[in-house]
């Protein structure tokens, strides 16, 4: 079977867009889920996410939630926005990063409007996938996220969700209309024009600070 893995982390909703996604690819690509912690990426290649920028995290709650009546898909944002989503991802990782319960966590997290800071929801959360809510705090459970959010970055993930085959990544929800592209025919990513445009040099570098 061909191979895929898919990055992502709870709090974002483009990753629960994505995960709605997931039944649009082939069925004998064998999927491998990945949790990685998206500020530990930003963090990595220097930049804010949608909801550091206040005009753009208005943009990007109001537009999440048109896209997602738009195409008839139970979604509610959570009671605060950004969220700490360590214990989620760590819980994912305890669960084996199974599909079902990273399934559960997602829909848990943006179908309810519940608060994501409460232990009490959280403690019920982890014991609906059988675990105690203490497994998350394991060295073993933790270490493994971090190493996947290092190795993650370094081959060359920058945001979430992240869909990599066959060497390339493609990023977003948009991404998998691509993405379903190259797994019919992997030649459209080495067109003469995708080879220029990968090594087209930098006209001008914005100065920061």
């Amino acid at each position: 079977m061909r191979q895929a893995d898919w990055y992502f982390d709870f709090v974002s909703p483009f990753a629960y867009f994505a995960l709605q996604r997931l039944d649009e690819l082939p069925p004998d690509l064998e999927i491998t889920c990945r949790p990685v912690l998206f500020a530990g990426l930003l963090a990595h290649w220097g930049q804010k996410g949608p909801a550091e920028i206040p005009p753009k995290r208005i943009w990007t709650y109001r537009w999440c939630t048109w896209w997602a009546a738009h195409h008839g898909i139970p979604f509610r944002f959570p009671a605060a926005h950004p969220f700490n989503p360590l214990p989620y991802l760590r819980l994912a990782v305890a669960a084996g990063n199974k599909l079902p319960a990273i399934r559960r966590i997602f829909e848990a997290l943006w179908t309810t409007g519940a608060n994501p800071a409460d232990p009490a929801a959280f403690k019920a959360l982890a014991l609906s996938l059988g675990l105690d809510d203490s497994a998350i705090s394991a060295q073993d459970i933790k270490d493994a996220l971090r190493l996947g959010t290092e190795q993650a970055a370094a081959r060359g993930v920058f945001g979430v969700p992240t869909l990599a085959l066959a060497g390339e990544l493609f990023w977003g929800v948009d991404g998998f209309d691509f993405a379903k592209a190259f797994l019919a025919d992997s030649s459209i990513a080495a067109t003469e024009e995708m080879r220029r445009v990968i090594e087209l040099p930098v006209g001008v570098a914005r100065k920061l600070g």
